[in-house]
């Protein structure tokens, strides 16, 4: 008997909520990849709503990816400030600059030397601390509370649109990746027509769209099997590819903000490892997106 898709997406949005909650006690004590973990878990969450969002009742679902995209926010700020320090942290070893990270931790108001490397590091470790600091504020408002119990509910008394809900989940779901699939080819299909500068902007929204294609083809595996599952597995791999570029492109943006006040070889040396970063994470995207010209689901 075929599984119908609304039960079928309750399963796998449950999987989804449990990896929230359960992150939040290793983000309060601020374990290693804890904020990380939990951004992961609310942007998949707020992705398989949207690609699945005509099984379900626009209003209350709205209501919930409104407050995901608030907690994410907290968590992509505390994050990308994560991610900056321990990138910068790995080029000044690879550049010999005169840091070691042992001596600036987390929270730390000011660098035991003055080189630049070090007050970079420094200043985004300070800027964790505190954006770490606002995420757990975060948990304790009764905003936070609140989603949690919209989440639950999601999985208790989900708002299925029965017209939809009661559809064979193989039929729905596929439906979904094919979707998926072809807005990420078609972005794909814009390039050429970009200059340079477009192109750097527009390859985010390629990465955004494979995670998007990713999530929606990881929640649908349980219903579509083997082809849901390595769409799923290509699509994280071209999410990957340009993750890689962003955080290089981002962390060369961080780094000319402080271009003022930097030696000129430190930040030149920087910036030249991060432009050669970005060059060969590229060299990877064309085997990336080379399943996009076939694939059994579309």
């Amino acid at each position: 008997m075929s599984t119908a898709a609304g039960p079928a997406l309750v399963d796998a949005v449950a999987a989804d909520v449990d990896r929230l909650c359960t992150a939040e006690p290793d983000v309060r004590e601020d374990l290693p990849d804890s904020v990380h973990k939990m951004r992961v878990a609310t942007r998949r969450l707020r992705s398989i709503l949207r690609s699945y969002r005509r099984l379900l009742r626009r209003k209350p679902v709205g209501e919930i990816t409104d407050e995901l995209r608030w907690l994410a926010g907290l968590l992509g700020v505390a994050r990308d400030a994560e991610v900056r320090a321990e990138r910068f942290t790995t080029l000044l070893g690879d550049t010999g600059a005169p840091f070691d990270e042992k001596t600036v931790p987390l929270g730390e108001k000011s660098p035991p030397r003055k080189d630049f490397g070090a007050q970079l590091v420094a200043d985004e470790r300070r800027f964790y601390a505190g954006a770490h600091r606002a995420v757990v504020d975060a948990f304790d408002s009764r905003r936070y509370r609140t989603l949690l119990d919209r989440l639950h509910g999601l999985t208790g008394d989900a708002p299925l649109r029965g017209s939809q809900a009661d559809k064979p989940a193989e039929d729905v779901f596929a439906a979904v990746l094919r979707h998926d699939f072809r807005e990420l080819r078609r972005l794909v299909r814009q390039e050429p027509d970009l200059t340079e500068e477009e192109r750097v902007e527009h390859l985010h929204d390629i990465r955004k769209a494979a995670k998007r294609l990713r999530y929606s083809a990881e929640a649908a595996t349980a219903v579509l099997g083997k082809p849901a599952e390595e769409l799923g597995k290509k699509a994280k791999r071209l999410q990957g590819v340009l993750g890689d570029h962003r955080d290089a492109v981002e962390s060369l943006q961080t780094l000319r903000t402080h271009a003022t006040d930097a030696d000129e070889a430190g930040y030149q040396r920087l910036c030249d490892a991060e432009e050669a970063a970005a060059a060969k994470a590229l060299e990877q995207y064309p085997d990336a997106i080379e399943f996009l010209r076939h694939h059994p689901l579309t």
